[in-house]
């Protein structure tokens, strides 16, 4: 297997393994409104390919705000129906926070499955609150730096530079 970090010339396969895995409509999700208009931290985004060349898995992460302080969305993960099982998305989360955390983001937040994402140290977020229609059992937050989600608090929003 390969990590290497997405290519502008990688989305249409990605994309393609994005619909083979998740169900038609997705883009539709509240969580999708927070990544229009707004580039993925690229540095993050990470395909995994397998020994005949083939997409494997890939990984995504957006900047977002909560309650105006920065935070990463992770999402969507996905990996081939094929290898599903093989540990493959824990590998892509793993390596991705690694690199996150290298970057200097501090905290991380998804929407998700808590069983889960709590093996890799997610916990539910109080407070945070996702476009509607999510459900807050589902916000997740991970803190990259110790105490990096107390007090951070609010609506999550889209990342707009301000320069």
């Amino acid at each position: 297997m390969d990590l290497e970090q997405e290519e502008p010339a990688d989305w249409w396969e990605v994309e393609a393994l994005y619909d083979l895995c998740f169900a038609p409509g997705r883009t539709a999700l509240s969580s999708y409104r927070l990544r229009d208009d707004v580039p993925p931290v690229a540095q993050l985004c990470l395909c995994l390919w397998d020994e005949t060349e083939a997409l494997a898995g890939v990984i995504r992460y957006w900047p977002v705000r909560v309650g105006g302080t920065p935070a990463l969305l992770l999402g969507p993960v996905a990996v081939h129906p094929t290898r599903q099982g093989e540990g493959l998305a824990g590998l892509l989360i793993r390596e991705s926070l690694r690199r996150a955390t290298r970057y200097n983001w501090d905290r991380v937040m998804l929407v998700g499955d808590a069983p889960y994402y709590g093996r890799f140290g997610f916990q539910k977020l109080e407070g945070v609150v996702m476009p509607p229609p999510t459900n807050p059992e589902r916000v997740l937050g991970l803190e990259l730096t110790p105490g990096a989600w107390q007090g951070v608090r609010g609506a999550v929003t889209r990342w707009i530079d301000i320069h």
